[in-house]
């Protein structure tokens, strides 16, 4: 009998991640960082959309038609249930690769999305997404990719290759996925215990394996006990892609983009001496031991002058997406913790904390008197981006367009509130992206589209949702006991809720 699942974790779902990196809207900060012209996006592939989260969202919340494949039929199922109700939404499959790939009735994309996949299937997968690249990215259009590297996980591969062999020799037979983690992470956790040279010689992989026990373990399922699993040299991503005629643009982590937070100026004077790119990446990230890269790739990648660069970007719409008090002006890198310039981030917070959307020019203009520059603005921007407080903006006629479509996936995300937590994301027509809201927040907000007025009414039907899913809440560690004490604990966060997060809501056209 065939496999067709090629090695891949498919008794168990994956993750219902919301990825902004898939958004096409997001390129544009960064290859104007770059001084590279960014593509009009009006067809857009994932390959390998998991839950579909991201590609719904991506296909409601924008004008741009989607099309993906993820091989597993539940979650295609599940992605196909939340695009049929966005008219002209995303067109989801549930194919391998090569039965993707190859169908006939797929347009040419300016944008496609490959995240948290590439490492994880085998060689003949790669070959066929590559070939798939090479023909249907068009002329200008960009290709976003995620993939472990291999200076962050050298040391890694032997503990990761001795953890499935566990799952494989030594769990119980009939034991499902899910209890060969736990065994592989039980079996890991004694072997550190027991202070093999291995974990002298690399302190670090017992602090990995620690923090593995935090994790989720569908996460983990899906991140270390596939078939494959392949970290990979920055050097061998460009020789396959190379093949599909692509160039490498920049880095899709926008605090790459600012080089002072991650490398010493002894290594930025090491990486500018090296005149190949691809050997200055490969550099780079043995500076910053790189364990996963997120990159943007342009086939036909095309520089802009000066001033056309400039122009471009004082178009770009941005919109804060979190309340303004809550942001912290501080940044990491690969060097540690950084504090961002007060004169530069605090007017720039303080001007859209009403989030409204503006230009970069608009915002350059409003800000004249502080003397921060047009390159000061887009740095800003990008490393708030980063930070998530920040994100591209559409325009308002695009925006009007898309609020029935996302008001329909959103009412569909509620409604599965009611009965659990998986999803943490509503779609927003103003930034053409997901906006974070949790569980909670998520039944104020059935709530209040249900004509509930007051916080007192959102926590009472918040906490009908809860008790009819047999759930109690937790609070510092302890389960909250009976109606008084969860009604209390939702009133005050229903409260909270109202004065902070509702206002943001409101302007990202989510309520």
């Amino acid at each position: 009998m065939t496999d067709w699942t090629s090695g891949y974790v498919a008794d168990v779902g994956y993750t219902y991640g919301y990825y902004d990196f898939l958004n096409p809207l997001r390129v544009n900060l960064a290859l104007l960082k770059a001084g590279l012209a960014p593509p009009q996006v009006a067809t857009a592939c994932e390959l390998g959309f998991g839950q579909g989260l991201s590609v719904n969202v991506h296909g409601a919340a924008s004008g741009v038609q989607w099309y993906g494949t993820d091989f597993n039929p539940a979650q295609a199922g599940y992605a196909q249930a939340l695009a049929d109700g966005i008219d002209g939404g995303p067109r989801l499959f549930d194919q391998s690769f090569a039965e993707f790939c190859g169908r006939a009735d797929l347009p040419d994309f300016d944008f496609i999305g490959i995240h948290g996949i590439w490492s994880w299937i085998s060689d003949e997968n790669r070959a066929v997404i590559v070939d798939f690249v090479r023909r249907k990215l068009k002329a200008g259009g960009v290709l976003y990719i995620s993939y472990n590297t291999q200076p962050g996980h050298a040391a890694m591969v032997p503990m990761r290759d001795l953890m499935t062999q566990h799952a494989a020799t030594l769990t119980p037979p009939g034991a499902g996925v899910l209890a060969k983690v736990e065994g592989a992470l039980a079996f890991a956790n004694r072997l550190m215990a027991a202070d093999p040279l291995y974990a002298r010689a690399n302190p670090q992989i017992a602090e990995r394996v620690k923090r593995m026990e935090t994790l989720d373990r569908h996460y983990l399922a899906h991140e270390y006990f596939n078939r494959d699993w392949l970290p990979m040299s920055f050097a061998d991503m460009a020789g396959l892609l190379s093949s599909a005629k692509l160039d490498f643009a920049c880095s899709a982590a926008f605090n790459d983009l600012v080089v002072a937070l991650n490398v010493t100026p002894e290594q930025q004077a090491l990486l500018k001496e090296l005149s190949d790119p691809t050997f200055r990446e490969s550099v780079y990230d043995f500076m910053v031991c790189q364990q996963f890269r997120r990159d943007y790739w342009i086939k036909g990648k095309r520089r802009l002058q000066a001033i056309e660069c400039a122009d471009q970007v004082r178009a770009q719409r941005v919109v804060l997406c979190e309340p303004p008090e809550t942001i912290v002006l501080t940044i990491k890198g690969a060097l540690g913790e950084g504090t961002l310039s007060e004169a530069i981030y605090t007017p720039l917070v303080k001007l859209l904390g009403d989030h409204a959307v503006r230009t970069l020019g608009e915002i350059e203009a409003a800000l004249r008197g502080e003397n921060i520059t047009l390159a000061q603005l887009h740095e800003a921007c990008l490393l708030l981006a980063h930070k998530g407080v920040l994100t591209s903006a559409q325009e308002p006629a695009v925006a009007e367009a898309r609020r029935p479509h996302t008001d329909r996936l959103n009412r569909r995300l509620l409604r599965q509130a009611r009965g659990g937590a998986e999803v943490s994301t509503l779609a927003s027509p103003v930034t053409g992206n997901g906006i974070a809201a949790g569980r909670f927040q998520q039944l104020f907000v059935g709530a209040i589209l249900q004509g509930r007025q007051h916080p007192s009414e959102w926590a009472h039907q918040a906490w009908q949702a809860l008790k009819a899913s047999q759930q109690t809440i937790t609070k510092n560690g302890v389960a909250l006991i009976g109606d008084e004490q969860n009604l209390a604990e939702l009133a005050s966060q229903a409260t909270e809720f109202r004065e902070r997060r509702l206002p943001l809501l409101r302007a990202m056209g989510i309520i």
